[in-house]
Formats: C-alpha cells, sequence, structure tokens
C-alpha cells in the first residue's frame, strides 16, 4: 500500500482527489486541510508521498512544503493553477524540495479533475518511489510567501571565458520531471559569452514555459527566451521550448533557427526532447552538437540523442546520484548514447570545458 496524504483546503478537491485514488485501491489515504494539519500528519502518518495545494489559510503549502523537508522530507506533488502566480509558486516549490506537480484544469477549484486523473495517479505512483535526498539548506518560512519579481533574483555570474570552439555548433538539452530545479543548478554556470545557442526541451504545460525563461534569465548570464516563435538561433542565448507544442531545428535563409510546431501526436512527451532532437541532426554536423539527458520519467529523446553520439557527437547523462528520476538518463546509457554520466553539479564544467576545446 502507499500511503498518500492529500492537502487542500477545498473540500470539494479533496473529495475528488480522495475519488481518484480510492479507485486505484492501493492508496492508503489521509486528508489534511491546510499546512500546519500536513505538517502533524506527515509526522504522525508518515506518508509515502504528500499532494499539495499552494494556496491555503493558517499555513500555505510553500511554507509548509519548506518545513516539511527540514523536518521529515518525503515526496511531493504539488497542486497548482495555470496562473502567471501559480506558475512562479511552483517554480519555488521545486526549488524547495518538490518532486513534481499537477496542473488544475480550471484553475483553483477545478471541477474537472477526472480529465487528468490518470496523469494525477502515475505522478503520485512515480513521487512515491524517489528517494528523497538532502534538501537545500533553508530556514523554514515562518511568514506569508513572497515571489521575487525575476529582476530581484541575484545570482553569482560566471566569470567570462576565452573562448576558442568555433560558433556553429548546438547543446540540446532534455529534461522532465525534476528538470527545473536541476537546470537552475546547471544553466547559470555557463558564460555570457557562450559560443553556442543552448536549446531546452523541458516538459512542462503552455502556461508555465514564459514564466520559466523569465525566473531562468534573471538567474543566468546568458540570454534566456521562450521560443514562441520563429528565431535565428543566436550564440550566448538559451531557447526554452514552449509548452503545449514542439521546437524544432530549420534553416531560414541560410541561418539555423528554432520554429514552433504543434504536438506531434506520435511521440508521448511535449515539448518532444525526441522531435527537437531529430532535427537537430538534420541542420548540424553531429560533431558539432552537445547533448545533455537530464532526470525524467520515460525515454523521450533516447533514441535521438544515441544517434548524436553514434554520428559523432559528444552527450551527457545525469548520473542516478542526482536524478530526480533517472528515467531519460537511463535509456540513454542503455542505448549506448552516453559519452559520459555526471552528476549535476560537474555537468556545466563539463559542457564549458568541451566547448573550450
Amino acid at each position: 500500500m502507499i500511503k498518500l496524504l492529500i492537502v487542500d483546503d477545498s473540500a470539494l478537491m479533496r473529495r475528488q482527489l480522495s475519488a481518484i485514488f480510492e479507485a486505484e485501491a492501493d492508496f492508503e489515504i489521509r486528508l489534511a486541510r491546510n499546512g500546519r494539519e500536513a505538517l502533524e500528519e506527515n509526522c504522525a502518518f508518515q506518508p509515502d508521498v504528500i499532494t499539495l495545494d499552494i494556496n491555503m489559510p493558517e499555513m500555505d503549502g510553500l511554507t509548509a512544503l519548506s518545513m516539511m523537508m527540514a523536518e521529515r522530507p518525503v515526496p511531493v506533488v504539488m497542486i497548482s493553477s495555470l496562473t502567471e502566480k501559480g506558475a512562479l509558486a511552483t517554480f519555488e516549490a521545486l526549488n524547495l524540495g518538490a518532486i513534481d506537480y499537477v496542473v488544475k484544469p480550471g484553475g483553483t477549484i477545478s471541477l474537472s479533475l477526472d480529465a487528468i486523473g490518470a496523469s494525477i495517479v502515475s505522478k503520485v505512483r512515480m513521487a512515491s518511489k524517489v528517494r528523497m535526498k538532502p534538501a537545500r539548506k533553508a530556514a523554514p518560512r515562518q511568514v506569508e510567501p513572497r515571489i521575487l519579481p525575476v529582476a530581484a533574483i541575484a545570482a553569482p555570474r560566471p566569470p567570462v571565458l576565452r573562448r576558442s570552439a568555433g560558433r556553429n555548433g548546438v547543446v540540446v538539452i532534455g529534461v522532465s520531471t525534476g528538470g527545473p530545479r536541476t537546470l537552475e543548478l546547471i544553466l547559470p554556470s555557463l558564460p555570457a559569452n557562450f559560443p553556442w545557442p543552448v536549446l531546452v526541451a523541458q516538459h512542462m504545460p503552455a502556461s508555465f514555459t514564459l514564466t520559466f525563461a523569465q525566473r531562468m534569465n534573471g538567474l543566468c548570464a546568458m540570454q534566456v527566451v521562450e521560443a514562441s516563435r520563429p528565431m535565428i538561433l543566436e550564440p550566448g542565448t538559451i531557447y526554452i521550448a514552449k509548452g503545449g507544442a514542439d521546437m524544432q531545428v530549420v534553416r531560414r535563409d541560410g541561418k539555423p533557427s528554432v520554429i514552433v510546431k504543434p504536438e506531434n501526436p506520435g511521440f508521448l512527451w511535449h515539448p518532444s526532447v525526441e522531435v527537437l532532437g531529430r532535427s537537430v541532426l538534420e541542420h548540424y554536423d553531429a560533431a558539432h552538437v552537445l547533448a545533455v539527458m537530464l532526470t525524467g520519467m520515460g525515454c523521450d529523446g533516447a533514441d535521438a540523442f544515441a544517434e548524436i553520439r553514434k554520428r559523432g557527437g559528444r552527450t551527457i547523462a545525469e548520473s542516478e546520484e542526482s536524478a530526480v528520476v533517472f528515467g531519460m538518463p537511463a535509456e540513454l546509457i542503455k542505448r549506448g548514447g552516453a559519452s559520459v554520466t555526471l552528476h549535476a553539479e560537474k555537468i556545466a564544467l563539463q559542457i564549458n570545458s568541451w566547448i573550450e576545446c
């Protein structure tokens, strides 16, 4: 049995979520109405996994999450809204240690959770299997959480490096569950004069990717943009694939560019890492491609990245030690497609080292 704690201030949401998991027969469920009750149940019930709402009275979800990670770390799946405020709060929750998130299809109070019931169950099952790692040290939040605007986010800037690499290459990154936190560990360590564009396919809904790109732009020395329209690829720029679509590399007036295409129904996950990786191979010499496979469930991009290595490109798979979910990197390794396997903390150093050559 999987011990699940459902935390939501809405009685309707608690009933809907309970019904979804009661139908699965292998969940032992307990309910909490706010963050304070969640903290008590985390110690008393000792759940294997928690679904946690963000906006609640008495103690909000972010405050409760911070204290859980300090007192008894447990896999948490956040229940979020589609609003910009909901996206910002979700990214803060992932940074605090949440494993994944579910977006309410109908806003703060959703009447259509059944439509995404299978996705919710899948994410909670996956989260229950995650081995919790020590959370980043942070003082428990004792006041109403404040989401800082992008301009106020401070991050140390990496030094400008002298580059000998040509400017005709590209870095492509595939990532899913656990990705935002991992990308925040890697991308800010790339210098402003990085000589290649960086393309990121992070599985994420359409309403989240612009907020995520803005957040990353405040953390990184490189410019970070959401690829929501045709764009010529420029060195020193990170392109975040728009959610709800697929990003592809094309040639426009002879120059490498990215375009946004509707989700390809032949692939399960979007923005699709596989679609992006295949398009990169069509327009770049593989010797000038560096592909990085980070944390995530499933096998998206494993075939394309393995082909990149086979044709002479260089590839990195995140190690099981640091990956929140080892699915996508493991599939790349299984296909013989990883040039190296590295802890997330060492990936930026390897990228910088290779691109300098």
